[in-house]
């Protein structure tokens, strides 16, 4: 096999990877990005406390 040969094979897998990174990226783009979307949830219910740990007695 010569370099010309080992060349354009190299080439050639690139492409091949180049065409399927491609294809993969552009399926994850059809669906919406829901960023103008709002979350139901803005606060915690229970107001934050620091926690307090005992030892167990008995």
């Amino acid at each position: 096999m010569s370099t010309e040969e080992g060349a354009s094979s190299s080439e050639d897998m690139k492409r091949k990877f180049k065409e399927a990174l491609e294809k993969k990226n552009a399926h994850h783009r059809q669906g919406e990005a829901h960023l103008d979307g709002d979350s139901a949830v803005h606060a915690a219910n229970a107001p934050q406390t620091r926690r307090e740990f005992r030892r167990k007695s008995g």
